[in-house]
C-alpha cells in the first residue's frame, strides 16, 4: 500500500452494512497501518449509543470482506473465535477489560463479578467494570454478551437483552425456549 492509499485510508471513515440473523450490523472502520481499515464499531439497529452513519463517512464493502465472511461464518455455525483488527479505542481500563471479554470462550458466560476477580478489581469498582464493558463499540466480535448476572440473568446488554439471549442461545451457552401452542 502506498503513503498517498494510507492516507487516504487514515482520513475517511469508511462502513457497511451485514445482513444477519440480529438486523443488519453496521461496520464502522478507521486507517490502520497493517490492514488499511482496522475495525472500529459493529453495532445493531435500535442499539443505544449506536453510531450513525455520517454525510462524510465513505461506503467501502471491499475493506470489510473478511469482517463480512467470518460475521456470516459466525452465524452459519462455522466460526467460533474472530480474527479481525480493531482500532484502538477507550481508556486503559477500558481495554483493559475489553481484552478480558475477548478471551471468554465461545459457547460459555462468565459474571460480572468473576471478570472482576480474574482482572484484580475491587468490589466496590465492579460497576465500573460493567460501564467498561457496556461501551464496546464491537457488538458481537468482541463478546460482551457473555457476561452475564451472578444469578444467571441476562443483565443489560447495548443491542438488546433479547439479542444477547439469541447470541448465547446460538453459541449454546443457553437452551433454547420451548414455546407452547
Amino acid at each position: 500500500m502506498t503513503d498517498a492509499t494510507m492516507t487516504t485510508h487514515a482520513t475517511i471513515t469508511r462502513y457497511t452494512t451485514v445482513d444477519s440473523p440480529l438486523g443488519e450490523l453496521l461496520l464502522v472502520g478507521r486507517g490502520s497501518a497493517s490492514a488499511g481499515v482496522a475495525l472500529a464499531t459493529v453495532s445493531m439497529p435500535g442499539q443505544r449509543n449506536a453510531p450513525a452513519v455520517q454525510g462524510t463517512w465513505r461506503r467501502d464493502d471491499s475493506v470489510f470482506a473478511e469482517a463480512a465472511r467470518q460475521i456470516s461464518a459466525y452465524f452459519a455455525g462455522r466460526l467460533t473465535a474472530f480474527e479481525l483488527e480493531f482500532a484502538v479505542t477507550g481508556t486503559d481500563f477500558q481495554r483493559r477489560v475489553w481484552r478480558a471479554v475477548e478471551e471468554i470462550p465461545y459457547g460459555t458466560t462468565t459474571t460480572y463479578g468473576a471478570l472482576a476477580t480474574r482482572l484484580g478489581v475491587p468490589r466496590a469498582e465492579v460497576r465500573a467494570l460493567g460501564a467498561a464493558i457496556g461501551a464496546n463499540p464491537l457488538l458481537l466480535v468482541r463478546p460482551c454478551h457473555r457476561v452475564i448476572g451472578a444469578d444467571g440473568s441476562m443483565r443489560g446488554y447495548a443491542g438488546g437483552v433479547e439479542r444477547k439471549v439469541r447470541l448465547l442461545t446460538h453459541e449454546g451457552a443457553l437452551q433454547p425456549m420451548l414455546t407452547t401452542g
